[in-house]
């Protein structure tokens, strides 16, 4: 390949390429926090793969592992049957993982992907409770596959599918509307009244912290609510811990400060440890009701995933990981609040928790320039929300203090170069 341009990918790649348009240049190296391009320069990276590199990238000890794997002939592929390195991952993942919280799981392995572990959650609750109806909420995001399309909120993303998406219901979300609505509430009566016109469902599904549709933040007592729904109605509680999970908003479960036991947890993206292919659907055992093979996929048994996922899980044996995350979260909490008083032009609201946190800028178009400023200094970030409203900020969670403030020093200075120019501040 021609390393100085990007003409081939304009040439030769389909038009449905992202963010390649987003970050226009062409990567060469990755380790931990940076990143660097072709020209040998270097970018921290706030991106993390969209959350799929929470270890960031070529971790020492995952990369030994697997080196040390593939020289030794390990196991590739082996769809679902038995190897060695599932079965380690297995047992890791139950001991460090599962048995500490408290957390009874059945572990499906339902493909690589996140919308992999969505579509198989959404068929085992129809299946289990022989409803066809899903809850979901707005702004939710899910996959991009049909069903995980159809219980997804954006309405660009909805119409790549071409067909209706129906056997859905939308409800809203923990502070959508107006701030005398009770969105729980109004979900209780719709479920109670006969004439609501919404069936009783086979499952709610819900993100608590809203990734794609603009890093809302279910409040702990919401979500707590929810599930006493779900109980009261015989409905089955989906968690979709794709990218709020493992580590990502502070806790590996994104769930475990509000209190609450899913019947389904779905996982991918950083799962994986390396940023390799890897999903999980974590069912309570009394609705691992799937007969042998009817939900089953070619590349679900990725051993060099395990392999990576297994080495992963020792960040998690202690608290002190956990620990770090938390401290990092708080300084960057601090540095959003600042920002946010120090320039009002911005118009911005804080959203998130944990390492998943961004700001809401009522200024169009603002949050996608400040992406853009602070990549042309050095810095990769996104934007989510339905509108692009909210630039996010999600570093690897192993990223160092000095690295972080730097990072946050430069998006501050994209901000105040974006503030000098009146132009670009108009609403």
């Amino acid at each position: 390949m021609n390393q100085n341009s990007l003409n081939v990918f304009e040439q030769l790649e389909s038009e449905v390429r992202s963010y390649v348009r987003s970050f226009p240049t062409v990567f060469t190296k990755a380790q931990g926090h940076k990143m660097w391009d072709k020209d040998g320069k270097e970018y921290l990276d706030f991106f993390a793969g969209a959350g799929a590199l929470n270890y960031g990238h070529n971790d020492p000890n995952m990369k030994q592992k697997l080196v040390d794997y593939i020289t030794n002939d390990g196991i590739t592929h082996s769809l679902d049957m038995a190897s060695e390195a599932k079965g380690d991952f297995l047992e890791q993942f139950n001991e460090v993982i599962l048995k500490p919280r408290g957390f009874d799981y059945k572990v499906m392995f339902p493909g690589p992907t996140g919308t992999n572990t969505v579509e198989s959650a959404l068929k085992l609750a129809r299946k289990v409770t022989g409803r066809t109806n899903v809850i979901s909420f707005t702004n939710g995001f899910h996959g991009m596959t049909i069903g995980a399309l159809s219980v997804t909120g954006n309405s660009f993303k909805r119409k790549g599918a071409g067909i209706p998406l129906t056997n859905v219901s939308t409800m809203p979300y923990d502070d959508f509307g107006s701030d005398n609505l009770d969105t729980v509430e109004y979900l209780e009566r719709f479920l109670e009244n006969n004439g609501s016109g919404v069936d009783t469902p086979a499952a709610i599904i819900l993100e608590t912290v809203q990734g794609e549709g603009g890093i809302n933040a279910a409040r702990f007592e919401w979500i707590k609510k929810v599930e006493s729904i779900c109980k009261r109605f015989g409905i089955l509680l989906i968690i979709d811990d794709v990218q709020a999970g493992v580590g990502r908003t502070g806790t590996f479960f994104s769930f475990e400060p509000a209190g609450i036991e899913p019947d389904i947890v779905c996982l991918s993206k950083s799962i994986g440890g390396y940023g390799l292919p890897l999903a999980l659907t974590l069912i309570k055992p009394k609705y691992d009701m799937f007969a042998p093979g009817e939900h089953n996929g070619t590349f679900r048994g990725n051993n060099l995933a395990f392999v990576a996922a297994t080495e992963s899980l020792n960040y998690w044996k202690d608290d002190s990981f956990e620990k770090s995350i938390k401290a990092k979260a708080e300084k960057v909490t601090t540095f959003l609040e600042n920002l946010v008083k120090k320039y009002p032009e911005i118009k911005g609201e804080i959203r998130g928790r944990g390492l998943m946190q961004g700001i809401a800028s009522e200024v169009e178009g603002l949050s996608e320039k400040v992406a853009e400023e602070s990549f042309k200094r050095g810095l990769i970030m996104e934007t989510a929300g339905a509108n692009d409203e909210v630039f996010k900020l999600f570093p690897p969670l192993t990223i160092d203090d000095e690295s972080l403030e730097k990072g946050l020093a430069i998006i501050e200075e994209s901000i105040k170069t974006l503030v000098k120019d009146k132009e670009l501040v108009t609403s």
